[in-house]
């Protein structure tokens, strides 16, 4: 059945999506504000992050402890995220109290109090957090390759910042931060739940309607271009019991036409059952990866196809090798009919489970807004998939896949390759793009 939500667009720019469902008495409300960590600025990344764990601590009616209670006493929650491109201010209650916490999100969207303790106790928290990834290889590997794929892009920077961009974030950068950042254009409000189309809407018009602050003129993010060369980066982190690998090309954008393709052409690479052609060489056959797969993270500019792996030291070569091996299989063969077949089916089949829960569906609506995809995209969505043809899904590999301009960044007990040159980075490193320790040179 197609979700036909109610779409209407605010005279200050928000834009409200409602689907009512009836299968449980509760209401899913979701705000995205275009104020993600895309938007740190330079220099101070981990801006967004630190707002984002400050929002809901205390408004200017509120207290932290006043929010904490309203959502104990109505079994309500209540979660602040910073995304790539969007703040979202995530809220669940029964449908009997709907009113209450959608004011409740409202407030903590438009008039949060910044208090100077809680700043500083969420700047610890957030530290703390930025510790802990520089201790695990999976998160150095990923920030690390992010870092270098995407070097003079805001896709490259470390979603959480550093530690010494956060330690020297000011709590008057936060309040100018917020007041620049959250503004209704730009804004998506979501509603789904027990609750009719007409009192959300009479809800947000109360909630919303009254918000004025303009937002400066902004432009879209600019195009990314495949690497010129293969970039292999080391992070030696020799106590941890395996190696976790990131392996990446430029991919595509959301909006492009090619997305349903290349969506295909990855599921069958990395995604599929027990991780597509990737899981059954290197899992499966190999038994050289504890875990594998492949995913395809088109946004508003182009985001990456990445591979990840997680392997014993000794098998980090073999690893890499397999990974060039599998796509320039698919590269320069393409995927076979069946692969085509099997893909498409489990890409449709997949919507319907998505769809399930008023979680899934107010995620569903909010991407769809933030890419343009239409209210309707859910009707649209298998055909979409359907209409990718073999040569289709061959041509985007042949576009993205490419071994000789990937860039991998491997973090673990791994010391480099047998032959070949590898940059040694730091998993403390500052920031991405610092310069490099030193230059692995061939045994």
């Amino acid at each position: 059945m197609a979700l036909k939500p109610l779409r209407q667009k605010f005279s200050n720019g928000i834009i409200l999506l409602a689907k009512e469902t009836r299968t449980t008495p509760a209401v899913t409300i979701l705000v995205g504000v275009r104020a993600g960590t895309y938007y740190d600025p330079q220099g101070r990344e981990g801006t967004a992050a630190l707002v984002a764990r400050v929002l809901d601590r205390g408004t200017e009616r509120l207290s932290g402890a006043d929010i904490a209670d309203e959502l104990d006493g109505r079994g309500a929650s209540l979660s602040v995220m910073a995304g790539r491109h969007q703040a979202i201010v995530s809220a669940t209650c029964l449908s009997e109290d709907f009113d209450a916490i959608f004011s409740l999100v409202a407030d903590v969207t438009l008039r949060p109090r910044f208090d100077p303790a809680q700043v500083e106790t969420r700047r610890a928290e957030l530290l703390t957090a930025i510790l802990q990834d520089e201790d695990d290889p999976g998160s150095v590997a990923v920030d690390a390759l992010m870092g270098r794929l995407y070097r003079d892009h805001p896709y490259g920077r470390r979603a959480r910042g550093t530690v010494t961009t956060v330690s020297h974030l000011k709590r008057d950068e936060l309040l100018t931060y917020h007041r620049t950042l959250f503004t209704p254009e730009g804004t998506t409000v979501v509603v789904v739940g027990d609750v009719p189309p007409e009192s959300v809407l009479r809800a947000t018009e109360k909630a919303f309607g009254g918000w004025l602050t303009p937002r400066a003129a902004e432009s879209a993010p600019g195009h990314v271009a495949q690497p010129g060369s293969r970039d292999l980066a080391i992070v030696p982190m020799m106590n941890k019991a395996q190696a976790d690998v990131a392996y990446a090309n430029v991919g595509v954008r959301r909006a492009d036409p090619r997305y349903y393709a290349a969506w295909v052409m990855n599921n069958a690479l990395g995604q599929y059952a027990l991780g597509g052609r990737l899981g059954d060489s290197i899992r499966e056959r190999q038994g050289m990866a504890y875990y594998v797969s492949s995913t395809l993270d088109a946004s508003l500019a182009e985001g990456p196809l990445m591979i990840r792996a997680g392997v014993a030291g000794p098998n980090v070569e073999r690893t890499l090798a397999s990974i060039d091996r599998e796509l320039m299989l698919v590269r320069d063969e393409g995927v076979t009919p069946k692969e085509l077949r099997e893909s498409k089916q489990y890409l449709v089949g997949s919507i319907p489970r998505q769809l399930e829960t008023n979680s899934g569906i107010a995620g569903f609506l909010i991407n769809a807004e933030l890419f343009g995809l239409g209210a309707d995209h859910d009707e649209q969505l298998p055909s979409l998939i359907e209409a990718v043809s073999l040569n289709d899904a061959n041509q985007i590999a042949r576009t993205i896949l490419d071994p000789a301009r990937a860039s991998v960044v491997v973090a673990g007990p791994w010391s480099g390759p047998a032959v070949g040159q590898a940059t040694i980075l730091s998993a403390s490193q500052s920031a991405p793009g610092e310069p490099l320790v030193r230059t692995h040179t061939p045994r």
